[in-house]
């Protein structure tokens, strides 16, 4: 039985784990985060996504029980759809956000990399301690936290496979905000509900400008932004926003 559930109220998706005690990444739940985030792409009444482990841990990790039973030629196979399951929540075209409780160590932590935004309780502890098991993060850690945080910082928390505590992480730029534990998941909720409210598809232009920019020169960046903002000028939420802020001032639009 699967572990992981997509909870959609109000434009806001909830991708919930719940496999206690540990929220241990196996097989099927990786299965399952990708096709919740490819769900959640597709669907209209989805316009922002919490990704989200429960109260005490958001993710410690990999099965490690199920990885010592592969060999190499098995894990040839499946490091390709691990990756792809990360990747899917990565490319979510909507505003994501991680509300980390607890551990997120090895997957866990490359999962909440997948986020857009990371708010952590004060009592979270994250890392990649692959390193410790003679191996390095498989799903996407060596790219999204060098991305991240830098290559120097990245290769710290890599090659040590140190766990940073939530002061750390946010000097790190690994978490962008460290709230009490029982605020997590309420703010979190607050900052999805206010960008569900926003133009969808000048979110989804923004994010995606952004992180295809990122692998790209410069150049090639400013193309993809051009396309993006000229093609929103045919989007009734552009005429909407322009509207109102002709007729009502700033901030006030309101889109459908």
């Amino acid at each position: 039985m699967t572990t992981v559930a997509l909870e959609v109220s109000e434009g806001v998706g909830t991708i919930r784990l719940d496999r206690p005690p540990m929220n241990a990444l196996d097989i099927a739940i990786q299965d399952r985060l990708r096709e919740l985030a490819e769900e959640a792409a597709r669907r209209d009444d989805v316009r922002a996504v919490i990704l989200y482990g429960g109260e005490k841990v958001f993710a410690a990790g990999a099965d490690i029980k199920e990885m010592q039973a592969m060999d190499h030629a098995a894990m040839v196979v499946r490091s390709r759809a691990l990756q792809d399951s990360f990747t899917a929540v990565a490319r979510i075209p909507k505003p994501v956000v991680a509300a980390v409780t607890g551990y997120a160590l090895g997957g866990g932590c490359e999962l909440v990399l997948c986020a857009d935004f990371r708010i952590a309780a004060d009592n979270a502890k994250l890392g990649q301690p692959e390193i410790l098991l003679g191996l390095i993060p498989g799903a996407g850690g060596t790219q999204r936290l060098s991305r991240l945080i830098g290559p120097s910082k990245a290769k710290d928390l890599i090659f040590t496979g140190r766990m940073v505590k939530a002061d750390e992480a946010l000097a790190l730029g690994l978490v962008d905000r460290v709230v009490p534990a029982a605020e997590v998941y309420e703010q979190a909720r607050a900052w999805a509900a206010q960008l569900a409210k926003g133009p969808a598809l000048a979110l989804r232009a923004a994010k995606e400008s952004i992180d295809a920019g990122l692998e790209t020169d410069i150049e090639t960046g400013l193309a993809i932004e051009r396309n993006w903002f000229a093609g929103l000028f045919a989007t009734e939420d552009r005429e909407r926003g322009m509207r109102s802020f002709v007729e009502e001032g700033p901030g006030k639009a309101k889109f459908l």
